[in-house]
């Protein structure tokens, strides 16, 4: 089962090397990882997203909590949460297969971005399985480069990462 956990840490040298140690030493695999600092400027929020069961989620958080510079963990998945991934894709266009890509740019509302004699590039902001249904919806467009950020995810309503 997808997880996103949201870990509130001290903005410190050596303190994200720490945490992604801690998911190496335990075996768990990390799928994205997005560092910040927060308005705060002594703390900062990663967002980490794993595959992992229920019970391996809160070994997770539990070994988390002994790491001195974490301040609080949340799993976003536990409840309500809103999450967003950019993406970037470069593909190979010609003149059909351009409009083309601008109709599937459309419908998944990404925008245009770049285009030489050859390329387009098309900016896709989304969760991540919009961002997925995209690239097979690209069809038989040869796709060149993608990069996408990493998810980022904030909870709903009164679920709030804080001190």
């Amino acid at each position: 089962m997808r997880r996103i956990l949201a870990v509130l840490i001290e903005n410190e040298a050596g303190a994200l090397s720490r945490v992604v140690g801690l998911f190496s030493q335990r075996n768990f695999n990390i799928e994205s990882l997005t560092v910040a600092p927060t308005e705060d400027a002594t703390l900062s929020r990663i967002t980490i997203t794993t595959a992992a069961d229920t019970g391996t989620t809160e070994q997770i958080i539990k070994q988390l909590y002994k790491l001195v510079e974490v301040v609080k963990v949340m799993d976003l998945c536990e409840g309500d949460h809103l999450e967003r991934e950019l993406m970037l894709v470069k593909v190979r266009t010609d003149e059909t297969s351009r409009q083309e890509l601008k109709r599937t740019a459309d419908i998944f509302r990404g925008q245009i971005v770049d285009v030489t004699e050859n390329t387009c590039t098309v900016q896709l902001i989304g969760p991540s399985d919009k961002l997925d249904a995209f690239l097979r919806a690209l069809g038989k467009i040869q796709i060149l480069e993608v990069v996408r950020s990493g998810v980022s995810g904030i909870g709903r309503g009164n679920r709030v990462l804080a001190l």
